[in-house]
């Protein structure tokens, strides 16, 4: 069997930039040597694209490698083409791309855009559910038509500044409130407020991270998750269960401190309530019109109904990352979790090219 010619795309100009290193890391350690060829290509936080032989460190790709060189992209003759001929390898274009990317230009539909219009299959969701996934407001709109219960809250931008009536906010979904920017993930930008007096403060620091911003209610209840797998019939893993060790899961919990939080797998909930949260997930994975790969993370209240948070389209996949250990527990370990993935793109993109172009 020929090996597949897999290009892993992390970094990126995000806030989330970092995890995307660590992910980078972890996949590049998982992957099967004699399945695939690894093409390392990392963009730097200032958009600068580079590509590397050296898949042993990608921290080290976007610093100082002597095995690194600046790339651009262009058309070549026989086709598109990721990257330019170069000494390291030749012309190139990756069999598929795994944009191991989180966040703003990684998540959000700018990557996938871009490898869609290189005709190049690509893991995970497609341009329209990466961007509905990223955007909290839009997706939170799109789940209440479809039935999926969501908290209540409100989106602000810069110009509510200026009239933000912290004192309705409060009477409206009490105390303590969430605040975080619409379009950002792991926690960053976000804030608990307990207090009125805090509540500007949050909303602006938010709005460091982008123009929308979500004020909701707090949630009493268990923080609990789900991994959705698959294109046209997607299916979902066991649940886990996120225990923060602090105030709430921050970005810090997650992915700097080792005891920031338990991830409790299997989640200790009943046959039924698992079941329903299972259908949930794929039901709000399917209405964003999301194929590949996503996790739908919920609150489950003390009497058993539960509310959906958020979806992640390109979760973490770091070694503590939820994603791959839901599906590790679920019978899937992680070499063959990336096999899936990337058959999954290149069947979607064998589906798609049989679409017609042309009206006859």
């Amino acid at each position: 069997m020929n090996k597949i010619n897999l290009g892993i795309l992390f970094g990126g100009k995000s806030a989330e930039h970092e995890i995307s290193l660590r992910s980078a890391r972890s996949l590049i350690q998982a992957i099967d040597r004699n399945r695939y060829n690894v093409l390392l290509i990392g963009v730097s936080r200032e958009g600068k694209w580079y590509l590397s032989k050296d898949i042993s460190s990608p921290e080290k790709q976007l610093s100082s490698g002597q095995e690194q060189q600046e790339l651009w992209m262009r058309k070549e003759t026989e086709g598109s083409s990721l990257l330019p001929e170069s000494s390291l390898s030749g012309p190139i274009k990756p069999d598929v791309v795994f944009p191991i990317m989180h966040g703003s230009y990684g998540e959000d539909g700018t990557i996938q855009g871009f490898l869609k219009a290189l005709d190049i299959p690509f893991v995970g969701v497609d341009l329209m559910a990466s961007a509905i996934g990223m955007d909290k407001d839009m997706a939170k709109r799109i789940w209440r038509d479809a039935g999926i219960p969501i908290a209540r809250y409100r989106c602000l931008t810069r110009r509510d500044l200026s009239h933000l009536q912290e004192g309705s906010l409060v009477e409206e979904l009490g105390l303590p409130l969430f605040v975080k920017p619409a379009n950002a993930g792991s926690s960053v930008g976000v804030h608990k407020v307990t207090g009125i007096s805090d509540l500007r403060a949050a909303v602006e620091d938010a709005l460091r991270y982008d123009h929308k911003v979500l004020v909701e209610e707090a949630v009493p209840g268990r923080e609990v998750e789900c991994a959705v797998l698959g294109n046209e019939d997607p299916r979902a893993s066991i649940l886990g269960e996120i225990i923060p060790q602090a105030d709430f899961y921050s970005y810090e919990a997650k992915y700097l401190d080792e005891n920031g939080a338990i991830l409790k797998i299997p989640a200790d909930v009943s046959p039924e309530v698992e079941k329903a949260i299972q259908e949930a997930a794929i039901l709000a994975f399917r209405s964003i019109g999301g194929e590949g790969l996503s996790r739908v993370d919920f609150f489950l209240k003390p009497d058993g109904h539960f509310v959906i948070n958020e979806i992640n389209t390109m979760p973490g996949f770091t070694e503590i990352s939820m994603y791959p250990k839901l599906w590790e527990h679920s019978g899937i370990p992680y070499p063959e979790l990336i096999d899936q993935l990337v058959q999954l793109a290149l069947a979607r993109h064998q589906r798609d090219k049989n679409l017609k172009t042309s009206f006859d």
